[in-house]
């Protein structure tokens, strides 16, 4: 194998699982080049002579490559949100698993690290797309009135903005109705 390495970090590439190791697996890449697959990275079982996609993780000064089975940082993270989201919509919006489940119960459902996980519900959470319960994850329910796109919501944004362009009236301090100023006769 050549010690020079044509392949950059995150490029998909196709394995085919050489040997097992003690660390984990070493793996062909494109029939050219060998790498080693990480057994606390891996999270399916895995065969001698099976032909996979996977990722050069990161190709090491000495020539020597790492892969990985999963897309790796935030590609992961957009791919295992999109199947946590599958998997709540065909669950009625409940799974039974949090970010303190353990590592193998995680790895089974997803086939993915625990720190892969935990960003990808952190992600989920911020985008306001579930909610973070003590037995497992929901849905977010959104409020019908506030829906993108709902006929409510425009009626609501209509008001609660003041005055449209065009109105003669005018709002005072912190939203307040101007005050009408009495005549001296």
């Amino acid at each position: 194998m050549e010690k020079n390495s044509t392949f950059k970090m995150n490029q998909k590439v196709m394995l085919v699982i050489a040997t097992r190791t003690e660390m984990g697996f070493t793996a062909t890449i494109d029939g050219i080049q060998e790498g080693v697959l990480y057994k606390n990275e891996v999270f399916q079982p895995l065969k001698v002579g099976e032909k996979i996609s996977g990722y050069v993780k990161k190709v090491r000064d000495d020539g020597k490559i790492d892969l990985c089975l999963q897309k790796p940082g935030y590609k992961a993270v957009d791919a295992l949100s999109a199947s946590i989201m599958y998997k709540l919509r065909h669950q009625k919006g409940f799974l039974a698993v949090t970010d303190k489940s353990r590592p193998e119960v995680i790895a089974e459902l997803f086939g993915v690290s625990k720190k892969v996980f935990k960003k990808t519900l952190g992600n989920l959470y911020k985008k306001r797309m579930i909610t973070l319960e003590e037995d497992g994850i929901r849905i977010r329910e959104k409020d019908k009135d506030t829906s993108a796109g709902s006929p409510n919501r425009r009626h609501a944004n209509r008001f609660s903005k003041g005055p449209r362009h065009g109105s003669s009236q005018r709002r005072g301090a912190k939203g307040a109705a101007p005050k009408i100023k009495k005549s001296r006769t």
